[in-house]
């Protein structure tokens, strides 16, 4: 199976331009492709996660990858999926994020002569000339055209601002000058961009008379048709310190059995047909299958020897009877987390993190939803002194969020 069909196969496409084109170009390794990424944080999250492992599926085909970090569009802030505007950044918090966004894809991407090439848009498009673009590119893109695409119809109700209403044509003519500077004759990204995709096709067919081709991916949505990725504390980060690997782990143990099979074929480099002999498993069998796709994108982001930590950790403490917490995710205690020599119950599960704020945690005791060491506690004025901490700590909420406190 060639790359083309082997991406169809998996689920990952959902539009393209012109099929017979890219799967010409994809399947002979000519494809000069690019997907961006705005800096929006100091992490990439799991919504970059299938954009990286497309890019790595393509570059193992013999295909070149244009990474692009959005250090310019990040400026104005894409308007697509959005309800309301995003918050402005400084110039320092965008080239921070650039710089971490970096660190994470050379992980998946290898880049170096003849490789995967990565650029930054502030380069060429903090440079422009507000005027000339208006009469380089203005004239190539219809108002009425733009406010039918769905990232601006979506946002029209509310309130759609100028600054935003931008953002197609920086994106457009991204795809314009690295088409001319660096070869590059595809782009692909999230099918929520798809407009601003065509843009960038229609500007270069219009300036320079040739074809250039944008092919979306599906948007990895769970069975309720909701973006996944998403916690209870927000999103689920590539970076270790901000999703440890044994959260990540366990975000995708616990995903539905309606989506663990979906997730193997989008996400994993599994062979598909070791993915479709689990078709037909059920109960205690997708657990097992749930229990591969956590190890194995585990595995992907933060190597093996953490996928297995995480893996066991896991097991020993849902599993039958296994008590090893050797791999638990751990948070230490320092003396300021102690007032008059004790803390309370509310201030431990908020460093904890196994809650967002004190008030959470005021309501997960209060609903009975916090134990400590299999106890489970109901008073909210429950503390402890740092001896308790000198043995074995286990805070526990919910059925599946564990966290052992140890003393700095």
């Amino acid at each position: 199976m060639q790359i083309y069909e082997e991406l169809k196969a998996r689920g990952l496409i959902a539009q393209v331009t012109d099929e017979a084109e890219i799967r010409e170009l994809v399947n002979t390794g000519k494809a000069v492709f690019y997907i961006g990424f705005d800096p929006t944080a100091d992490s990439l999250h799991v919504g970059h996660f299938m954009a990286l492992c497309l890019m790595k599926r393509l570059q193992m085909a013999g295909n070149r990858p244009i990474a692009l970090i959005g250090g310019g569009t990040g400026m104005v802030g894409d308007p697509s999926g959005r309800t309301d505007m995003r918050q402005m950044m400084t110039t320092e918090t965008i080239q921070h994020n650039c710089d971490c966004f970096k660190k994470q894809m050379e992980r998946f991407i290898e880049f170096g002569p003849d490789k995967a090439i990565m650029v930054n848009n502030a380069e060429w498009l903090m440079k422009l000339n507000y005027i000339e673009l208006l009469r380089e590119v203005g004239a190539c893109f219809s108002v009425n055209n733009m406010l039918r695409a769905e990232c601006y119809k979506q946002r029209m109700e509310k309130g759609l601002s100028f600054l935003e209403f931008n953002y197609m044509i920086m994106q457009s003519y991204d795809f314009y000058h690295m088409f001319q500077t660096l070869g590059c004759n595809m782009q692909f990204g999230g099918d929520d961009q798809w407009s601003n995709m065509l843009g960038g096709t229609e500007l270069i067919r219009r300036k320079l008379g040739k074809d250039a081709y944008a092919m979306t991916i599906t948007l990895l949505l769970n069975s309720e048709g909701k973006k996944m990725g998403k916690t209870q504390s927000g999103a689920v980060w590539l970076d270790p310190n901000k999703t440890s690997p044994f959260d990540f782990y366990q975000y995708w143990r616990n995903v539905a059995d309606a989506d663990v099979r979906k997730c193997l074929r989008m996400l994993t480099f599994l062979p598909l047909a070791q993915i479709d002999e689990m078709d037909g498993w059920e109960g205690s069998q997708l657990n097992q299958a749930k229990e591969i796709l956590a190890y194995e994108l585990t595995k992907l982001v933060h190597g093996e020897e953490e996928a297995a930590k995480a893996q066991e950790g896991a097991r020993a403490l849902f599993g039958s009877g296994a008590q090893n917490t050797e791999n638990m995710p751990t948070v230490a205690l320092t003396d300021e987390d102690f007032t008059d020599g004790a803390i309370d119950i509310l201030t431990l599960v908020a460093k904890s993190g196994l809650v967002p704020s004190k008030s959470e945690g005021r309501r997960a005791v209060t609903q009975g939803g916090v134990m400590v060491n299999g106890e489970k506690i109901t008073d909210i004025k429950q503390s402890y002194t740092k001896a308790d901490f000198e043995t074995e700590f286990i805070l526990k909420k919910g059925k599946k969020n564990f966290m052992k406190m140890t003393l700095g």
